[in-house]
């Protein structure tokens, strides 16, 4: 196959029981567990419903900045609990869907997606409920010309994403968990957020201990004023 212009098969996918954990977990708490080290760029915005959280399988897409034909191609492939993830170079000239393919999607059961490139017709797709990342906005339209690939490694902003690696998204941004340590990074996730959650009564009762503000200024060498 010609690199370049190729459209490949997904090999592996995260189990959906997992997926389905996943879903209940912030975004923050998964984050925190992989050492805060991953991120697809504060650059890639929410531009869907507020409150709307999702967690999917990565259907990945490299094309060229402003064309939407591989795109396209993949809606056609995916399936529900898929995410689109569509590397388009960041550029911001021409969006790469609206809300046409974005109702194509949430027909197909397709629960969220995420371009390294621009979008239109946001107000349509904040009302749709599907989960969309995005690096801006522009009403210029996309080019169908190819070429691009699908089913390939992509990066976004450094953080590398394959196909059928897990990714997911909330208030907070999105993320990617690679699939070979998607059952470690739930593990961790979880057992965060029932820290946090232990925290919060802790909170409520005035029982928190807040020592480790002080300890830690001063083992840090800070200065106190008499």
């Amino acid at each position: 196959m010609t690199i370049g212009f190729r459209v490949m098969k997904r090999k592996r996918t995260v189990p959906a029981a997992i997926v389905e954990r996943f879903a209940a977990l912030p975004v923050a708490n998964v984050s925190d567990s992989m050492w805060r080290m991953t991120a697809g760029g504060a650059r890639l915005r929410p531009y869907h419903k507020e409150g709307t959280r999702f967690a999917g399988v990565a259907l990945t897409v490299k094309t060229r900045p402003g064309d939407n034909l591989m795109v396209h191609k993949a809606l056609d492939m995916a399936g529900p609990g898929d995410v689109i993830v569509v590397d388009a170079g960041g550029d911001l000239t021409n969006s790469i869907l609206g809300d046409i393919m974005t109702t194509i999607g949430k027909k197909a059961g397709i629960v969220g997606f995420v371009i390294d490139g621009a979008i239109r017709d946001v107000d349509e797709i904040r009302e749709s409920g599907i989960g969309m990342f995005a690096a801006g906005v522009t009403h210029r339209g996309p080019y169908k010309d190819g070429p691009g690939e699908i089913n390939v490694p992509v990066a976004i902003d450094g953080m590398i994403i394959e196909p059928g690696d897990l990714v997911i998204g909330d208030g907070d941004g999105m993320l990617c968990v690679p699939y070979a340590e998607a059952e470690t990074v739930l593990a961790a996730s979880e057992a965060k957020k029932a820290a946090e959650g232990r925290e919060f009564e802790a909170i409520a009762a005035g029982t928190q201990d807040r020592a480790w503000v002080d300890k830690t200024l001063e083992a840090r060498g800070c200065e106190f004023e008499a």
